[in-house]
């Protein structure tokens, strides 16, 4: 039976000190029962997570090797990795130079010590804890209607002594409990979804907090914190919570009982996308109205790193969509799935899905670094039609891959583009084309088919060539000359758009 974390579980956690996966030859699955700050020499445990603080780079290394050959189950390491770190046979994650060591043992150590619940307990929590943060700019804590600190995000030298008092008693004070209760907080808490806006108290020594309580049904089960620094929290920041604390509801739920059954439901929710199952009896096992409308979008990392790495990145920008889906639709429902995130979302507002899918997009390339690109599939009738607007969102990703700018496209946006690839595509396979083209070199090529796509405007494909005009008027003639092709009668200039793009 397993007693402590994953290393994603950590490392999701961690969050913006891990500056990369350097190696990871037993996956990310592996576990972790004890974490550890260890000078070179000393000694170290089996499964245990070595925090390496008394040497960089290449000088790590034979710490890192002497941790392999005493059984630890991963090294964290300062410094510019080297191949000698890939070759040692253990994990090796990539930490950034100015984070402070202290810092990471004491998010580590929370995580592995609360590693017995398993998926779906306090590791769920501190990853999304160290999510909302990242969303809201702040500092977070998660706690239970008993006031005790469940989880929290990583965090610098901003936090106020009543956070430093909470996370290290792992209990709210009871001087401020008291001030929380004077002013009704608690009260607004567990009434509703209300964000609540409590005002720094310079007396108190305490800053400025927004909270929101998290609740199964009419239950409350905990609630959310987020302490502002020196910078004011971000605009979105009462939206996030609102996510976060549905989020919450769930992995609390889970917490106090239900894992397995959280877990297996959502393995059965990738059996939606798939229509490999009774679609109706699915949804509704999923509390989902088969009947119901409902918007598919997927989402493409873009990003093609190893696949250890973009596990975690997929398990990061899973959480940030998850917080956005919540807070838009409670029955959203985030699924990973063939190598990208689809979101489904029940009876949707219809004009404003372009729009929201944008501002997820803006949100994990802002907080990822990656060129995320999302596609609006359509919205199924009946969660029967699920299966076929998840194919239309593999078409829609691959027709705007070559244009990066570009963050959300609509099946009405591509449709032509969609039918014009699969033509093509037809014609190719059967082999007929005016073999008079064959003859054209490649820059002749390209610029009659920037003529063909400008309708003939030469100076519209100049500008797109980057050419003078007399440039394309010139290769016009040449590419007549070689071809023979009659530019004026209009199927050959169909016939020659056609195999052009072909070749392209």
């Amino acid at each position: 039976m397993k007693t402590g974390a994953t290393l994603r579980a950590v490392m999701t956690a961690l969050g913006g000190p891990v500056t990369g996966l350097i190696t990871a030859p037993d996956g990310l699955d592996v576990e972790l029962r004890a974490v550890v700050i260890a000078e070179p020499g000393d000694p170290v445990g089996p499964g245990d997570l070595v925090l390496v603080a008394g040497a960089r780079g290449e000088v790590a290394v034979p710490v890192i090797e002497a941790a392999a050959g005493c059984g630890a189950a991963a090294v964290a390491v300062k410094g510019e990795p080297v191949e000698a770190m890939r070759q040692a046979g253990i994990a090796v994650l990539g930490i950034d130079p100015d984070a402070r060591w202290d810092q990471v043992e004491t998010l580590a150590r929370a995580v592995i010590e609360g590693g017995g619940d398993g998926p779906g307990g306090h590791q769920d929590l501190f990853s999304l804890a160290q999510t909302v943060a990242t969303l809201t700019g702040g500092a977070v804590t998660i706690e239970d209607t008993a006031h005790r600190v469940l989880a929290y995000s990583e965090s610098d030298d901003e936090v106020d002594e009543l956070r430093r008092q909470s996370i290290l008693g792992r209990n709210c004070p009871e001087p401020y409990l008291a001030h929380l209760r004077e002013w009704g907080v608690y009260q607004r808490l567990w009434a509703g979804e209300e964000v609540v806006d409590i005002a720094e108290r310079p007396d108190l020594g305490v800053r400025r907090r927004l909270v929101i309580g998290v609740h199964a049904g009419n239950r409350p089960l905990g609630s959310i914190w987020v302490q502002e620094g020196r910078a004011p929290l971000t605009g979105h920041s009462a939206e996030t919570l609102r996510g976060a604390g549905r989020l919450a509801a769930l992995h609390l739920a889970r917490l106090y009982g239900g894992t397995a059954t959280a877990r297996a439901g959502e393995d059965l929710a990738v059996g939606l996308l798939t229509g490999g199952f009774d679609s109706e009896g699915l949804a509704r096992h999923l509390g989902i109205d088969p009947a119901a409308p409902t918007a598919v979008i997927a989402v493409d990392l873009r990003e093609r790193p190893d696949r250890s790495w973009l596990e975690l990145r997929r398990t990061q920008a899973t959480e940030i969509i998850s917080v956005h889906a919540a807070a838009y639709r409670r029955d959203a429902m985030v699924i990973p799935a063939c190598g990208f995130i689809y979101i489904l979302l029940p009876d949707p507002a219809r004009a404003t899905l372009p729009a929201w899918a944008t501002d997820v997009v803006a949100a994990l390339r802002r907080h990822l670094g990656t060129p995320v690109q999302a596609a609006v599939c359509g919205v199924a009738a009946h969660v029967s039609e699920v299966p076929r607007a998840k194919k239309e969102g593999g078409k829609i990703l691959e027709i705007i891959a070559s244009a990066p700018e570009r963050l959300v496209a609509t099946l009405a946006e591509v449709r032509s583009s969609i039918v014009l690839r699969d033509m093509l595509n037809v014609l190719r396979d059967s082999g007929l084309h005016d073999p008079s083209l064959d003859a054209l070199e490649p820059e002749l090529a390209h610029t009659l088919l920037a003529y063909l796509d400008a309708f003939g405007d030469v100076a519209t494909a100049a500008e797109a060539l980057h050419v003078h005009p007399n440039t394309v008027r010139h290769r016009l003639r040449r590419a007549g000359a070689t071809t023979g092709i009659d530019l004026s009668d209009p199927e050959q200039r169909l016939v020659a758009m056609i195999q052009l793009r072909l070749g392209s």
